[in-house]
């Protein structure tokens, strides 16, 4: 299927491109390239390399078509970020993420991101191992509903779980529209609120994608990379994510905060490699009516000693 890459919008790049702030000669790492609005913009903005992440095959063409503009500039490498250290052996300048499904994959009805088209129930950034129907359709009720719970911060998983093990019983659940019927009869839609659907597929798109573990692993490689005064950025677009950024760049400049689930204990000062962490930055007012999908980013940075 062709994609539109014209449609997308890379979010918060202004905000992006200030906290990186690119050199001439400097070497950047694009972690998750999607549809390449960061890497172009970062190529643009100096006269600078960048290496591109992602695990997605179909943005292969896009990938393609930068590496041809950019000649000698710009270089694609396949993979997860969480395998930063193993695709990244490079001392760099500059690392930027930005978290979660991307607005193409939402786009492709296909993909079964999405609950509001139709369609396989997939969800796999990688297009290859465990899809969403697969953990839909076999796990027991207790450690769905825990999943819908930790991933979904979804306050009535029990019962939406309950609902999905008596459907399958029946007959397998294959269709993104066939699940969000199953919540809807759990949590009735109402007008001018969030969709009830929406925390359950969030849900099933993390443990997918292990996006947390990755997220988590990423960070560390990206980090072990960066030379002396080098930048990451990271821009998430919810609370788990947040909060795995938040505490792990607040730990590695030694300060004590809140430790997530997902992260070691609190950093001491033998091993402090940040030398400043910004607060969340937020989009403004105007990228968020250009863009609604923009309203829930946080940007955060980090500057290596």
């Amino acid at each position: 299927m062709s994609i539109d890459f014209q449609k997308h919008f890379p979010v918060m790049l202004p905000e992006v491109l200030q906290s990186l702030a690119p050199r001439n000669g400097g070497l950047y790492v694009d972690a998750t390239f999607g549809n390449g609005g960061y890497s172009e913009a970062i190529l643009e903005a100096a006269d600078c390399r960048v290496i591109a992440l992602d695990r997605d095959p179909s943005v292969r063409g896009r990938a393609d078509d930068l590496t041809k503009r950019f000649d000698g500039r710009f270089e694609f490498r396949p993979g997860r970020f969480g395998d930063f250290s193993a695709l990244v052996s490079e001392t760099i300048d500059g690392a930027v993420f930005d978290i979660g499904v991307s607005s193409m994959q939402l786009d492709e009805a296909g993909r079964g991101f999405s609950f509001s088209k139709e369609a396989p129930l997939d969800m796999r950034m990688s297009q290859t191992g465990t899809s969403a129907a697969d953990l839909v359709n076999t796990l027991p009720e207790e450690e769905l509903a825990d999943l819908i719970y930790q991933y979904g911060e979804e306050r009535k998983s029990r019962a939406i779980a309950r609902k999905i093990v008596e459907h399958r019983k029946t007959a397998p659940i294959v269709t993104t529209t066939e699940l969000a019927t199953i919540i809807y009869s759990v949590i009735r839609r109402t007008p001018h609120a969030i969709d009830p659907a929406t925390r359950t597929f969030q849900a099933l798109r993390i443990a997918v994608n292990d996006e947390l573990g990755e997220l988590e692993k990423g960070l560390a490689g990206a980090t072990d990379r960066l030379t002396s005064g080098g930048r990451l950025v990271v821009v998430d677009f919810h609370s788990l994510e947040d909060r795995i950024v938040k505490n792990f760049m607040k730990q590695k400049a030694g300060r004590q905060s809140h430790v997530s689930r997902y992260l070691p204990a609190a950093a001491t000062t033998d091993n402090v490699v940040f030398c400043e962490c910004s607060k969340a930055i937020l989009p403004s007012q105007n990228e968020i009516e250009k863009n609604p999908r923009s309203r829930s980013a946080k940007l955060r940075y980090a500057v290596k000693l």
